[in-house]
């Protein structure tokens, strides 16, 4: 596994997450009747709960790992977009939020009855071209204070012009790691790596008939993207790292699966964090992966901690 790195080297650890920030709202009730109207269920809303989503979710996975991190998005001029300006500072990630009042902040609104998601209710709208330039100019400002750059990419318009953004923080010196969206993989080329999971992975590469055929298509993705390392995250069967080296497969930690949603920001978000630390990659993946375990244990997007690490390293 590695050694852990220590609260002061994850503190000097500066990480950088620009992509698709959204809501996560989640209305929490009980479900006693069907209703009169339609065949469905009558929900009595008890509570609710608003989370950081998409790439602030990975910015805010970063921060409880003990990362100094600055999250650059797109959010409306509305009551969700100030939401995620205040539950950024509460969880100790310096936003720089450009704000689109032409569109509304992106939103995820999930209804759980007893524990159970019985609907999803997405409010989105891509972002007008002047914002993503006035975003890549923050980009551009930010990278000289950050060792590490994450973008997550969650195909909602914010990452459009992804291409000269890697090429820049490259160009700065930057480890630059990318959720990816999508089949079209051009988009990524001269990322230090990219994290598909294997539904993306299918998606860009087409299905493989056994271990050998993903490796060598993986490698061949990874070179004519000029990646220096292509991580596919696998679910129940590990994470896989392709480099130059060659493939390096680590196995899924052994937890009951609550709910994966958010569990690629945590893998991406660890992943950042123990580079920024001095890890290396394949060091990195091993903590990253413990981290993914831990987290689809979890109801909704939710955090790893440090001591949670240690914990599972300890079991």
């Amino acid at each position: 596994m590695g050694a852990f790195p220590s609260d002061a080297q994850r503190a000097a650890a500066r990480v950088l997450v620009v992509g698709d920030v959204m809501l996560d709202r989640y209305w929490f009730g009980e479900v006693h009747r069907i209703s009169p109207e339609a065949p469905v269920p009558v929900v009595h809303v008890s509570r609710s709960e608003d989370r950081l989503g998409g790439a602030a979710n990975v910015a805010r996975n970063a921060a409880a790992l003990g990362a100094r991190v600055t999250l650059v998005g797109v959010v409306g001029d509305d009551e969700s977009g100030r939401v995620i300006a205040r539950l950024c500072e509460g969880d100790g990630v310096i936003a720089d939020l450009v704000t689109d009042a032409a569109v509304p902040t992106t939103m995820k609104m999930r209804v759980l009855g007893r524990q159970q998601q019985l609907l999803r209710v997405d409010f989105e709208q891509y972002p007008t071209r002047g914002v993503l330039a006035e975003l890549a100019a923050r980009v551009a400002v930010h990278l000289a204070d950050h060792d590490v750059v994450v973008f997550s990419d969650y195909a909602k318009g914010v990452l459009t012009e992804v291409q000269d953004l890697i090429a820049l923080a490259r160009a700065r010196g930057a480890v630059v790691l990318v959720d990816p969206k999508g089949d079209d993989y051009s988009r990524y080329r001269g990322a230090t790596l990219v994290t598909p999971n294997q539904s993306e992975m299918r998606e860009a590469v087409g299905r493989w008939r056994d271990e050998a055929q993903l490796t060598e298509r993986a490698q061949h993705l990874r070179t004519a993207l000029d990646l220096d390392a292509l991580l596919v995250t696998r679910s129940e069967h590990g994470m896989t790292l392709y480099t130059a080296e060659g493939r390096d497969h680590v196995d899924a930690q052994a937890r009951e699966v609550f709910d994966v949603s958010g569990a690629g920001d945590t893998v991406i978000a660890t992943l950042a964090v123990m580079r920024a630390a001095g890890l290396d990659l394949h060091t990195a993946m091993r903590w990253a992966n413990l981290a993914g375990g831990i987290v689809v244990g979890k109801l909704g997007t939710s955090i790893v901690t440090p001591a949670e690490l240690r914990a599972g390293v300890a079991a």
